[in-house]
């Protein structure tokens, strides 16, 4: 791009100094040609001076002659006045020439001059004499002067014939020039007439240049640059321009929000790269999917959008969104590795939903945020979502900042075994450290991000942070295995396992130092996805626990085909065993049934000694809570194990 840019600019620059000196040289040839013609005139008439001074000469000999021999003849004073009038007339025209002719005219008026002088004193002597009376003196004088005057008549025709030669080689010396000269602006103006052609193509390639980069300029101002569809600002354009036409027709237009539900993980494990050729991928879908007018349109990140002018009805818009979400629900085969990713739509429709461009966008958010809460895949807005939307996407949005921002923190909760009271494990919570409102429980935003699919990110947070903490413990000594909460659409996504792998690979723990917490809940919404995720991490290595067992339903029958090592029993039951005998019992139910299934049972919420014994006389394996410490920032759960090694406290009592 830069190479071609610096040539067209080279080539530009190239032909206007051609042209330019082109230009330059054919007004000089002008120019020359001009001075050479007027030094030719200007020549040509000093010839013609000298020429015709040396006529004159010629033509004051020939009278002095022709003066003589009538005098001669007549004999009468009469014809004496001419010939004294013409003897000496040349000598006026001969001085001319000596002080004003070129060398060859000095010397040729020098030897003229001498001759002439002569031939001037003959024929005044022939005067003299015929005056006094001799007329035999004055006629030989008169011979004399003939002889003269012959020789005189030659050196004058020699002269001139030379000077019509001069004159003849000059004309013809100034006609060849002149034509060099012709044929040089012939040429001249051949080149510049080609320079100017090649300037005018230069300067169209340069404007059709020029108005392809402003066309270029406007498309990327207004597309995408990944998957080429429209941008934000040209889908809130022609929302608006087709909420005008629908002003006009009272034809309905529809809108949808289009969020993919498993493409974080997919474009983190599997690279940019592969998540943008992904995006590529869903693009085409969505076009394929809508009609030839509908604007399919990328608003950043996972987030797509589609116009649908003129759509008819709600139920034609829900029609397409189903037909959108079968599309983009289809497995997508990159470089022989298939992935789904899956998606939230959420729909509005003007006028019935909304007013201008903005609100049907906002309520189609709301929609699509409503989709992902229920898992439906679609919803339309309804009114009644509006109520929970402000506070909702407040959070959301806080929450994906905080992600980023890394204001999310964790806590550790140790766990020990029941009979030697060896700390054993910590099972990792996540706080929110929010600049405005505090250090915030898993409570207050971890329902949010379930519901939005910031789970898949913040569990990914998690991980990282703790297998890096736990990496640091190794460091120092003490090797803590750790249990980190996984929600259900974690266990729904194929690259979950590869995920797992990557981190544990990039902070050089083995698997069996994590476990991964579920809930029975996850598993039951898909589980056969589940199971897959499920054994594909048992394969890792990595252990896998369910949490709050007995508090859901279907638990022992999905728990029979589960890939788990270890049951956790809800606090719900384990704080109340002593005080009521329904959850004893319960206990004890939970306890031989997970032992049955050769599975390791951690009981939670162990908030005295009393319910520590009684958990270890019933054969419970691990216990975790109050008892033994409340959940620690890294720095004190170090401080808290540190003192714990050093004083060597055990369980309770048995």
């Amino acid at each position: 791009m830069l190479s071609t840019w610096v040539e067209a600019r080279t080539t530009a620059h190239t032909t206007v100094v051609s042209l330019v000196i082109g230009l330059v040289t054919l007004a000089g040839i002008a120019l020359w040609m001009s001075l050479s013609a007027q030094r030719a005139a200007t020549h040509l008439h000093e010839l013609n001076q000298l020429s015709d001074r040396w006529g004159q000469v010629v033509q004051n000999v020939d009278v002095a002659d022709h003066a003589m021999s009538d005098y001669l003849r007549s004999g009468t004073p009469v014809m004496r006045r001419p010939l004294v009038s013409a003897a000496g007339a040349a000598e006026e025209s001969l001085r001319w020439l000596g002080d004003n002719g070129g060398p060859a005219d000095v010397r040729a008026a020098a030897l003229v001059g001498d001759l002439y002088g002569d031939y001037t004193t003959l024929l005044r002597e022939v005067v003299a004499l015929g005056d006094g009376g001799d007329a035999t003196g004055s006629a030989l004088k008169a011979d004399q002067a003939e002889l003269t005057v012959v020789s005189l008549r030659k050196q004058l025709s020699t002269v001139v014939q030379l000077k019509r030669l001069e004159t003849t080689e000059y004309l013809r010396n100034a006609e060849r020039h002149n034509e060099q000269l012709r044929v040089a602006a012939v040429v001249a103006f051949v080149v510049d007439l080609g320079l100017v052609a090649l300037c005018a193509v230069v300067l169209l390639g340069h404007r059709r240049k020029i108005l392809r980069q402003a066309a270029k300029s406007e498309h990327e101002a207004s597309h995408d640059a990944l998957t080429g569809l429209a941008n934000r600002t040209l889908l809130t354009q022609r929302t608006g321009q087709a909420i005008e036409r629908a002003q006009v027709t009272g034809e309905p237009l529809g809108l949808f929000l289009i969020d993919l539900n498993r493409f974080k993980p997919i474009n983190d494990t599997l690279g940019h790269a592969f998540g943008d050729r992904l995006l590529q991928h869903v693009a085409d879908r969505l076009t394929s999917a809508v009609r030839g007018d509908d604007t399919v349109a990328r608003l950043g990140g996972d987030e797509f959008a589609v116009l649908l002018p003129a759509v008819g009805s709600a139920a034609n818009a829900l029609a397409v969104a189903g037909k959108v979400h079968r599309a983009l629900e289809e497995a997508v085969d990159l470089d022989g590795l298939s992935v789904e990713v899956g998606c939230s739509i959420g729909v509005a429709m003007y006028p019935g939903d909304s007013t201008d461009a903005h609100e049907l966008l906002k309520h189609a958010d709301i929609a699509m945020y409503s989709a992902k809460r229920s898992r439906l895949g679609t919803a339309a807005y309804e009114p009644g979502l509006d109520r929970h939307s402000a506070a909702q996407l407040t959070v959301i949005s806080d929450l994906r900042r905080a992600i980023d921002q890394r204001e999310l923190v964790l806590h550790y909760q140790p766990k020990a075994d029941v009979r030697s009271g060896t700390v054993c494990g910590a099972e990792v919570l996540c706080r929110w450290q929010h600049p405005k409102l505090g250090l915030l429980g898993p409570d207050r935003f971890i329902p949010a991000a379930e519901e939005t699919g910031l789970i898949e990110p913040l569990t990914r947070y998690v991980l990282d942070h703790a297998l890096a903490q736990c990496r640091q413990w190794h460091t120092a000594g003490w090797d803590v295995p750790i249990s980190v909460n996984v929600g259900a659409q974690c266990l729904h996504d194929l690259t979950f396992p590869e995920q797992v792998s990557g981190l544990l690979d990039q902070h050089g723990r083995p698997p069996d130092v994590l476990t991964l917490e579920i809930t029975e809940s996850a598993i039951i919404a898909d589980p056969h996805r589940a199971t897959e995720v499920l054994s594909r991490l048992r394969e890792l290595g990595v252990r896998l626990s369910i949490d709050d067992f007995g508090t859901g339903y279907s638990s022992i029958a999905y728990l029979r085909t589960m890939p788990v090592h270890e049951m956790k029993i809800d606090r719900s039951f384990t704080t109340n065993m002593r005080s009521d005998s329904s959850s004893g019992a319960i206990t004890r139910s939970l306890l031989g049934l997970a032992h049955n299934l050769e599975l390791e049972v951690v009981a939670e919420g162990v908030e005295d000694e009393e319910t520590w014994t009684a958990l270890a006389a019933l054969g419970c394996d691990v216990v975790q809570g109050y008892c033994l410490s409340k959940p620690l920032p890294a720095d004190e759960f170090a401080s808290w194990l540190r003192d714990r090694m050093l004083t060597g406290l055990t369980a309770p009592a048995g």
